[in-house]
């Protein structure tokens, strides 16, 4: 366009417009697409958007992933389906890597191909977990299972003598009752809920609660150890195709971090390192990276909830406390999956649960039960060795056990703590009952609740590596202990216990109001009863533990499972219509190991959780990938 030269025109722009205007125009357009790009980001739910401009992150600040080192890719959020794993023998069947000697050394990692769909990612925001993308094939760190089973030091199923010479011996048939019962509950279970989280047996459905936000199937993780050494071998096989068909984890809803950390967690642990079916160690590193967002709190003690929709730990409870014996109870478990995953989140998660508590004051050496997890200090000075404490103590005698004795700090936190313990809540009844009373600032409550029945069974399991002129000591506290809790069974019409027994008024080792004298099938006798045992062979034991058999079949036991029942002084007591999952995890197998050799499930190979699943001992010559030296 041809423009007439006029005096004092300025050019324009090759747009038609002046410098000024030209200005202001790309000030605009620059602030638009400021505008619009920073609202990706802003939007909620964008992180699909926010894959499409920025690469994505392979490792977090503050995350060591051993597998890394080892030329292995960190743990996704995708899974495989079940990998047939290095075979081990079904149920009934020796393994004779398992009879190799102690010392050899431990063996490499290899890498396996996983093949088949993958599961649904299940990241949640904050878990120190990269999230997956399309393409991943799931956890490509594995674990040499075959070195593991080579470095146990009997057999997992022991050896057993030959039973066609005592073929009618009478623990022989104690064994097998327990066994028929555990076949009982389990088909009555297959038959009425399964899938479901537990059974109801008097009304034959099942019950799925609100304490494991949404997973299914409870019962079946529970029960797959159990199965698996009373070599019910069709049982297991139902139990372990429910888990590779059936058992999701895109679920949403609250769950408390304990209860699906011992049972969930720890039974599919369980369940891989007594068969290595690649199955249970995929489900459980997944499941374990869900539960990952409770613990950011600004001084890393978990929150006991956690929301599987929002991946965090929430505030529903705002203001609430953590409780000693679920932030306490996840040490085991945790090493055992960065064993299996070679993320060392796992464990450092824990380790500063530790931390945490070697530093904060005690008062008089005593552990209260609550903790405030944003200020990091005690809430209330309530301590038990009971419910809200019990198994904090347990796993820390249970970790140094665990780690092939090598960690001095659980070592040295347990026997201090039960000096404590010793000083200022162990009673002695003018019946000569020793028991083991609640703290609550300076004031005692003269009883015990069924959940402190464990430890008698613990201190008997501590006793060998306390000093040397305590263990004598430790061993009659022990079984003082296991008497006062058989008491509270042999003092009801049912024979069996309540879940709280008092020592006052005259009244010793029974409970004082209806609302105590509940029995819900708990494990805790019977698990002191079968360490009794195996430490010191007394048949008392086991005739205690045959007591507690006839007890439960001939008032627990309905047409289609066994109930727990609401008043153990009462002949003819009313069922609460739920067969506890913890049943056939805990008070079955307990049962069984009583009337079983002892190098089935060896205590030299295997520490049990709060749950009773089996973790195996670091027999390695190093310190792994979760066991260091304290």
């Amino acid at each position: 366009m041809l423009m007439r030269k006029v005096p004092g025109f300025v050019p324009a722009s090759p747009w038609g417009l002046r410098l000024p205007q030209k200005f202001l125009f790309l000030l605009f357009l620059s602030g638009l697409v400021t505008l619009c790009f920073g609202a990706l980001f802003l939007l909620p739910h964008s992180s699909r958007l926010k894959r499409l401009f920025l690469a994505p992150r392979t490792q977090q600040p503050g995350l060591e992933v051993v597998a890394e080192i080892a030329g292995h890719a960190p743990a996704r959020e995708q899974e495989p389906p079940p990998n047939p794993a290095p075979a081990a023998p079904a149920p009934g069947e020796d393994d004779p890597s398992s009879r190799a000697s102690p010392r050899r050394r431990k063996g490499g990692l290899r890498r396996t191909r996983p093949t088949g769909p993958r599961e649904e990612a299940t990241a949640a925001r904050g878990n120190s977990i990269p999230a997956s993308r399309p393409g991943d094939e799931g956890i490509s760190f594995h674990f040499d299972f075959n070195a593991f089973r080579s470095r146990l030091r009997h057999p997992v199923l022991g050896t057993r003598a030959d039973e066609s010479q005592e073929p009618q011996s009478r623990v022989r048939a104690q064994r097998e009752k327990v066994k028929e019962m555990m076949q009982f509950a389990w088909q009555s279970y297959k038959r009425y809920a399964m899938g479901k989280n537990e059974l109801r047996p008097l009304t034959k459905d099942g019950y799925e609660g609100n304490m494991f936000g949404g997973l299914s199937g409870a019962t079946v993780i529970d029960s797959l150890d159990t199965l698996y050494l009373m070599e019910l071998k069709e049982e297991f096989q139902e139990a372990k195709a429910w888990v590779e068909e059936s058992f999701h984890l895109n679920v949403s809803g609250e769950a408390s971090l304990f209860e699906v950390n011992i049972r969930y967690i720890g039974g599919l642990l369980s369940a891989f390192y007594l068969t290595g079916e690649e199955v249970f160690r995929i489900k459980a590193i997944r499941l374990g990276e869900k539960l990952l967002p409770a613990f950011n709190t600004p001084t890393g003690i978990p929150k006991g909830v956690v929301s599987f929709k929002s991946g965090s730990w929430g505030w529903a409870t705002a203001g609430s406390s953590s409780i000693l014996a679920e932030f306490g109870s996840l040490h085991l478990e945790f090493l055992h999956l960065t064993e299996l995953s070679g993320n060392q989140v796992f464990a450092e998660k824990v380790r500063n649960i530790r931390k945490v508590l070697r530093k904060i004051e005690k008062p008089f050496g005593l552990y209260p039960n609550f903790l405030s997890p944003v200020s990091g200090n005690w809430v209330q000075h309530h301590v038990s060795v009971g419910g809200l404490g019990d198994s904090f103590y347990e796993y820390l005698i249970k970790s140094w056990l665990m780690s092939g004795k090598t960690d001095m700090e659980a070592k040295n936190m347990y026997y201090e703590a039960l000096e404590a313990i010793e000083t200022y809540l162990l009673n002695v009844s003018p019946g000569g009952l020793t028991y083991i009373a609640e703290w609550r600032g300076g004031i005692l409550d003269h009883k015990m609740g069924h959940l402190a029945c464990f430890s008698g069974g613990m201190i008997a399991l501590g006793a060998e590596d306390a000093k040397e002129e305590k263990r004598a000591h430790y061993r009659e506290l022990a079984a003082q202990i296991t008497k006062t809790c058989h008491e509270s069974y042999a003092r009801s019409d049912t024979k069996l216990g309540p879940e709280a027994f008092w020592f006052n008024s005259g009244r010793e080792a029974v409970a004082t109001q209806l609302s105590e004298s509940y029995y819900i099938l708990r494990p805790e006798v019977v698990e002191s009863y079968m360490y009794l045992w195996r430490q010191t062979h007394n048949p008392i034991y086991r005739e205690w533990g045959w007591e507690v058999v006839l007890a439960l079949e001939k008032y627990c036991r309905t047409e289609a499972g066994f109930s727990g029942i609401q008043d153990v002084y009462s002949s003819t007591p009313s069922h609460d219509n739920k067969q506890q999952s913890f049943f056939l995890a805990e008070t079955l197998k307990y049962l069984y190991l009583l009337f079983s050799e002892d190098d089935l499930l060896s205590l030299e190979d295997w520490v049990f959780n709060t749950e009773a699943h089996p973790l195996p001992v670091n027999h390695s010559d190093s310190s792994g990938r979760a066991w260091g030296r304290h």
